[in-house]
């Protein structure tokens, strides 16, 4: 049986009767407090996943080490991070598995870079392009905390993406940018023919300028996009409802694939509507 009971370095989540989380680090001979009372790090120390802690007056928390969702969420930020419900559609979408070799561009806060690396496995490689400096040192600390170590199969450039030479070297590119349709040749020329582009995008305005590059470019594949929203239930009882407070809206996912070098992208025959493309009377 694996021994999973907390050690000194672990990151501890801990959550209380009315749902508020904490998270905390392991340390020896250190003190959490609260606004009832003290929990001493050493006491948990020891204890299994799903025990209950109690600080010195009694108030009680279940102990459990942090999920990937919980660790993103509560670590320090410089750009908004990529929520949870993005980047697991971000690895379906992009078809993310063990061994693909990943290029980012926008690292933010390293959200995804986390999920990235945990896909890929120690046989792939990721190389996430960051143009601020401060951005990439946050987001470099958060992903080597997270693993308690800087992974090798990581590297991590500071510059613009636009500045960098590639050459058919990866399988997937993701790029969450203000202006991802600046990137689009430096993208074509470092997918291998059949890789993925996608996308991330806040407004309909980027929605729409980076789908008519990608039709524009020829040298991908018809975009595709879409949004994921998610909503959560309450449920007490017979009183089962949607509830009240939810994300809405966070990013557009837009989805294309690397055609071969020199052929076309078949263009997809649609009936427009009147006014969506200046040159149709």
């Amino acid at each position: 049986m694996i021994n999973r009971n907390f050690e000194y370095g672990d990151r501890v989540q801990l959550t209380d009767a009315k749902g508020k989380l904490y998270s905390i680090t392991l340390a020896a001979g250190a003190e959490w407090h609260t606004h009832k009372g003290m929990l001493k790090h050493d006491e948990i120390v020891g204890l299994p996943e799903g025990s209950l802690v109690c600080t010195n007056q009694e108030l009680k928390f279940q102990a459990f080490r942090p999920l990937l969702a919980d660790y993103v969420l509560s670590m320090p930020r410089g750009a908004t991070i990529i929520y949870p419900k993005d980047a697991a559609m971000i690895l379906g979408i992009a078809d993310i598995k063990p061994g693909v070799r990943v290029l980012e561009a926008g690292v933010g806060s390293g959200a995804l870079s986390i999920s990235l690396l945990r896909a890929i496995g120690d046989e792939g490689l990721l190389h996430s392009v960051e143009i601020r400096e401060d951005f990439a040192k946050i987001s470099e600390n958060n992903v080597t905390n997270y693993f308690k170590i800087k992974p090798n199969n990581w590297k991590l450039t500071i510059g613009a993406l636009q500045d960098q030479n590639f050459d058919s070297e990866f399988d997937r590119i993701i790029l969450d940018m203000l202006a991802p349709w600046d990137c689009l040749d430096v993208s074509a020329k470092a997918l291998v023919p059949g890789g993925v582009f996608l996308s991330y995008v806040a407004t309909t305005t980027q929605l729409s300028k980076i789908a008519e590059a990608i039709k524009d470019s020829g040298l991908f594949t018809e975009p595709e996009s879409s949004e994921t929203i998610m909503r959560g239930w309450h449920h007490e009882g017979l009183a089962v409802r949607p509830q009240h407070r939810m994300i809405g809206h966070t990013g557009f996912l837009v989805f294309a694939r690397r055609m071969a070098p020199g052929i076309p992208a078949l263009q997809r025959r649609r009936r427009p509507s009147k006014g969506s493309y200046d040159n149709l009377e």
